[in-house]
């Protein structure tokens, strides 16, 4: 079993005087590892260290070129030792190992996605008058805190820290108490690597404990978290007692639009792959399918026997669905899906299953709901599992009005052949992605991802995340001879 202490101004904090947490591997229920217990006082010390990393003068003669070839490096690290990182983030998440490969490889990608931009940040020049030369620039804003949730812990943390120390912040990670492995091996690269100490650090222990301090530290100058709406709220009220910003990804209730047109064989393939991915437990599936009425029956037909076809085991096998995180989001998926039958109809799947070898994993079928009102609450709101929910239209009108009709607009897929149904309903879709005969783009590490409504404020990815993490200075010189 491993012990995971944190790492703050460049010391592993955490020995047989604190309080430690068990982790637990989804895929089988054993014990992985224990992280610390933290606590304010923890967080408090990880602040002022970071502050003092941030305002040091080995900090500031770092050229941005410099902090872009450190981050670099670590990219190479990352892939050098990508089966062992690959290996943690499929026991810590429990998601097949094809699919944790693939996180590692995106991780390794946004270090060197924005290693590259760390020395292209830059200013411009404003004409004023004769006279005076007037100049932005863009500087970095201090410390930053970064929350990250447990479904996709490395890839979270990866595109924000990567964007945020290219840019010349220093960084406080408070990873999820359930999947801190992948988050500990960062901070171990970073604790012997050439970053002054402090300007990364990771803390670790419960929301209420730290998560809560962190966000509504006075000395932290943004935020940014990936989570539920109602953690979201809370982080975004702390964060604005003390005047910060924040960058908030808090979910989705995603639609993919399915026009008779469409070409089978991809859409329903597509389809499949945008809710099964790490379980459902992921922000931006496909977790709503708006089917024009007269494909339904054909279309439904080929997607349940796709979905009956689908493997389920523990993440080391690389089925095609692994493990639910823990028994508590279990519960919940599976008190939902008993719901649905009393108000809608089960097309497939609605049961748990129990693998032989991983009785102490939670285990789900993938799970089509038909029949569900789209006012209904199962309609509305994330499960956060392997269910799809299937709603008929009958024309381009009420498929939009359908699609924009949750609280959520993260990731909207069309699927026809119409260019021109294409571009308008992409036009007109309340959605912060619209991906067009495809759903996902091999996880588009440069192209911004964010929300419409409630999920969330902000983007990540992209350079226009590099945004998040700086302020603009405008300086206007006065000349003459």
């Amino acid at each position: 079993m491993i012990r995971i202490p944190m790492l703050i101004n460049g010391e592993w904090v955490g020995d047989d005087n604190h309080e430690w947490l068990p982790v637990f591997n989804p895929s089988n229920g054993e014990q992985l590892a224990e992280i610390v217990k933290g606590t304010k006082n923890h967080v408090d010390e990880a602040v002022t260290a970071a502050n003092i990393a941030f305002e040091s003068d080995e900090w500031k003669k770092v050229k941005p070129f410099e902090r872009g070839q450190l981050l670099i490096s670590f990219a190479n690290f990352i892939r050098e030792n990508a089966e062992e990182w690959s290996k943690w983030e499929c026991e810590d998440v429990g998601k097949p190992i094809s699919q944790a490969r693939a996180d590692v490889e995106a991780a390794a990608r946004y270090f060197e996605f924005y290693g590259g931009a760390a020395d292209k940040v830059m200013g411009s020049t404003i004409p004023i008058e004769e006279g005076i030369l007037n100049v932005t620039v863009l500087e970095p804003l201090g410390v930053t805190a970064h929350i990250v949730p447990w479904n996709y812990p490395l890839q979270i943390i990866s595109r924000s820290v990567a964007a945020a120390i290219a840019t010349g912040n220093a960084v406080i990670v408070k990873s999820a108490e359930d999947t801190p492995m992948t988050a500990h091996a960062i901070a171990k690269w970073f604790s012997t690597s050439d970053f002054p100490k402090g300007i990364f650090q990771h803390v670790t222990g419960l929301g209420a404990d730290v998560g809560a301090p962190l966000a509504g530290h006075p000395d932290i100058e943004h935020v940014t978290f990936t989570g539920s709406v109602p953690t979201g709220i809370a982080v975004m009220k702390a964060a604005a007692a003390n005047v910060v910003t924040v960058t908030l990804e808090l979910g989705g209730k995603s639609p993919n639009i399915v026009f008779a047109d469409a070409s089978v064989e991809k859409s329903t393939e597509a389809v499949v792959r945008a809710i099964i991915q790490n379980a459902g437990q992921t922000c931006s599936a496909g977790s709503r399918l708006l089917i024009e009425a007269k494909y339904k029956d054909e279309f439904l037909s080929k997607l349940t026997a796709k979905f009956n076809a689908l493997t389920i085991g523990p993440g080391s096998s690389d089925p095609d669905i692994g493990p639910i995180l823990n028994e508590k989001q279990f519960n919940q998926i599976m008190n939902k899906i008993e719901e649905a039958k009393s108000v809608g109809k089960i097309i497939c799947g609605g049961e748990a299953v129990t693998i032989e070898g991983s009785e102490g994993g939670y285990y789900i079928k993938p799970t089509i709901i038909d029949g569900l009102d789209h006012n209904h609450s199962l309609a509305q709101e994330e499960i956060f599992g392997p269910v799809l929910t299937v709603f008929t239209f009958k024309d381009v009108e009420e498929a939009i009005q359908l699609a924009n009709g949750t609280d959520y607009g993260l990731v909207t897929g069309i699927w026809t052949e119409n260019i021109n149904v294409a571009h308008y309903v992409a036009s007109k879709v309340k959605s912060g992605q619209v991906f067009i005969n495809n759903y996902g783009a091999a996880g588009g590490i440069q192209m911004p991802f964010g929300g419409y409504k409630k999920s969330g404020i902000g983007r990540e990815k992209g350079f226009v995340a590099l945004n998040n993490y700086t302020q603009i200075k405008n300086i206007a010189v006065k000349f003459s001879i």
